[in-house]
């Protein structure tokens, strides 16, 4: 009888566990590969907003009533073209109060040539209570004098006497005289002094009362500039009771705050329209609470009467990260998604790179870009439908390309504070590398500096390898 041996050997994977539990080692995480040449594109993602060509929102200047509303919503509409008419009875009766103030204000008498007291300075003189006549008293105590000298007998001393007298009276006409002089000239002095002053306050009291008259001219023409602006603006308030498409576009009918307002005209001096940008998150500036615009409602100053809307040319602004705003310049191309068409991608290009920063998402800031939209197509090549203003998009620029750059897997970079490092092997160990980096695509990177084509690097476990190390 035969014996047959049957020999059954050890399954491969247990083989490999019972070699690494002897040798204790475990596979190494380390996986090498060369540098080698591949195109290379880096693409910044932004989040965008579909904008129109232009909108204007069409508000009502005065409290009134919707007399006939022309249009309805999504209807198109032409430059010019009658959308909507506003009764305001205040408006108009402000128009009439307006008109009646320039009236009067131009009634009113136009400044002239200043006035003027009299022909000049008035002619004040002091007379002088002083004169060269002796006064009767004395003149009758000379005679006395006199006459009593003439009855002394002795000749030689009545002839003195008298003599005497003589000389005493022209002594005293003489110092009447001088007295008179001295008494004229300060009569004339003070005269002169006194007509001077006098002049003086004439000169002054004369500008004053011309400052007085060229002042009041100048209020009475501002009284005029005013009643002329206050009729422009409440000219212009009426006119805007009729309400006209400023370009061609899309109707959106607005929401009236049912007339409860006050009448803010006086805040409102353009008038009906207000040319502004469409909102960033896409909602028409005429939706709210309110009632919706129809014909006989009641409307406030300030309403949304219809907001029209330029599609004939569509946008995107996308907001690009403050890490990423470097690299994009007019011209870049790009594609945008969005998620009201699935599976449609849209040509894109950027026109414009904003310098005014914005809050960003993540708390740091970002800065509006300017794309051009062009068509989108589907992946089976068919076309996809037209986006509408304030969809939300996913833009992605190109901002670097290189079709054949010296490239590295994205796991090869390590960053070590300022620098990038890729580990390369020499002489069976790592070397450290610092590396100046070009485009970077998704998984693959551009080095422009650092390595050389053909060196072998570390792809995978590049965070774990230290200088010096071995490597297979």
């Amino acid at each position: 009888m035969s014996h047959v041996t049957i020999r059954r050997g050890i399954p491969p994977l247990v083989l490999v566990l019972l070699l690494t539990a002897c040798t204790g080692e475990e596979p190494s995480p380390v996986r090498l590969d060369t540098v080698k040449r591949a195109p290379v594109t880096e693409i910044v993602e932004a989040p965008a907003t579909v904008v129109a060509r232009a909108t204007a929102v069409l508000r009502s200047p005065a409290q009134g009533t919707v007399r006939k509303l022309y249009v309805q919503d999504g209807q198109r509409v032409e430059k010019g073209q009658l959308l909507a008419k506003i009764d305001s009875p205040q408006a108009e009766d402000q128009l009439k109060q307006a008109r009646a103030a320039q009236r009067a204000a131009s009634r009113s008498p136009r400044g002239g040539a200043p006035s003027r007291l009299g022909g000049g300075p008035p002619g004040f003189r002091l007379a002088s209570g002083f004169t060269a006549k002796t006064d009767p008293r004395v003149r009758r105590g000379f005679a006395k004098a006199r006459a009593a000298a003439r009855e002394v007998e002795d000749r030689e001393v009545r002839k003195q006497l008298l003599a005497t007298l003589d000389a005493a009276e022209a002594q005293h006409r003489a110092h009447q005289e001088a007295l008179a002089k001295a008494a004229r000239g300060l009569t004339e002095s003070l005269n002169r002094s006194l007509s001077l002053a006098l002049g003086q306050i004439t000169s002054q009291v004369s500008a004053g009362l011309g400052g007085l008259s060229t002042s009041m001219a100048s209020l009475q023409e501002a009284s005029r500039s005013q009643a002329k602006a206050a009729v422009s603006v409440a000219a212009r308030t009426v006119r805007g009771l009729t309400v006209k498409a400023p370009f061609d576009g899309v109707v959106t009918l607005g929401r009236a705050s049912a007339g409860g307002a006050p009448d803010l005209s006086a805040l409102l001096p353009q008038g009906l329209a207000a040319a502004v940008p469409p909102p960033a998150s896409g909602v028409p500036a005429s939706s709210g609470s309110g009632t919706p615009v129809a014909t006989g409602v009641p409307v406030s100053a300030g309403d949304t009467i219809v907001t029209v809307t330029d599609v004939s040319e569509l946008a995107l602004s996308a907001d690009v990260d403050e890490t990423d705003v470097l690299l994009v310049e007019p011209g870049v191309e790009a594609e945008a998604e969005f998620d009201a068409v699935p599976g449609g991608v849209y040509a894109a290009e950027v026109t414009g790179v904003g310098v005014t920063p914005m809050e960003g998402t993540t708390g740091g800031a970002s800065y509006p870009v300017r794309l051009s939209l062009g068509r989108g197509t589907f992946d089976d090549g068919g076309r996809a439908p037209v986006p509408r203003p304030g969809m939300s998009a996913v833009a992605r620029l190109t901002v670097r390309e290189s079709p054949d750059a010296l490239a590295v897997p994205s796991s090869a970079i390590v960053t070590s504070g300022r620098d990038s490092v890729v580990w390369a092997v020499r002489g069976g160990r790592a070397e450290r590398r610092v590396v100046r980096l070009g485009a970077q695509g998704e998984s693959t990177v551009e080095i422009l500096s650092g390595l050389a084509l053909g060196e072998r690097i570390v792809v995978r476990g590049a965070d774990t390898v230290r200088q010096g190390q071995p490597l297979p």
